[in-house]
């Protein structure tokens, strides 16, 4: 019966939901766990890569994204509406703010951007929401790092305190460091945690 409700994004179904939305949140459940790591002096992405089909060439399969040389993003979620969300995100860094002001956008500026991009497709016509979750992590001049997070249902936040932030619900482990080479440990662990999806890989 709920078929009947999801042509449109404002229709709501009897229960009171927007079905399309319920959709994109779905193919975000359905993703695999992705996690960041703030150091003191870095930012940790990770994510599990692995393939669906042996027919997929592996260096070919690419999770975590540079957009700017200072800021980076990965998703859990739907792979092509992420692939969209980058070239958008590459698109307004190096030909809209970079050639207006001759730098690349800070990570508070590009995390807005992606958001509201995220967020127009939510109520537009003609078009469905993106079904995924974005960690999005940057390192601007005379800041520290920041990771800021990007949903359907949260618009956009920066993920306080020093654990990044986790896609997908997993354990939650994380470790302020002066390297930031323990932090990739700690991502290692919390991917193969039990609770994380595909924890055998």
């Amino acid at each position: 019966m709920a078929d009947r409700y999801s042509f449109s994004l404002t229709t709501f179904s009897p229960s009171g939901k927007l079905v399309q939305i319920e959709y994109a949140l779905n193919a975000v459940n359905q993703g695999v766990t992705a996690l960041g790591i703030k150091a003191t002096n870095g930012v940790v992405l990770a994510t599990e890569k692995k393939s669906s089909s042996p027919l997929i060439d592996p260096p070919s399969l690419s999770k975590v994204s540079l957009i700017t040389p200072d800021i980076g993003m990965v998703y859990s979620g739907m792979g092509p509406d992420y692939r969209v969300l980058v070239d958008k995100a590459r698109k307004t860094s190096h030909t809209g703010y970079k050639r207006i002001y001759n730098e690349y956008p800070p990570t508070r500026i590009l995390v807005q951007d992606v958001a509201r991009v995220v967020q127009e497709a939510t109520q537009s016509g003609g078009v469905r929401p993106y079904g995924v979750s974005l960690l999005i992590a940057g390192w601007d001049d005379g800041v520290e790092p920041t990771i800021a997070e990007s949903e359907l249902d949260t618009d956009k936040k920066k993920v306080s305190g020093k654990t990044g932030g986790i896609l997908k619900g997993g354990p939650s482990l994380y470790q302020v460091s002066l390297d930031p080479r323990p932090t990739i440990y700690w991502d290692m662990r919390a991917l193969r945690a039990p609770g994380a999806h595909g924890s055998g890989n």
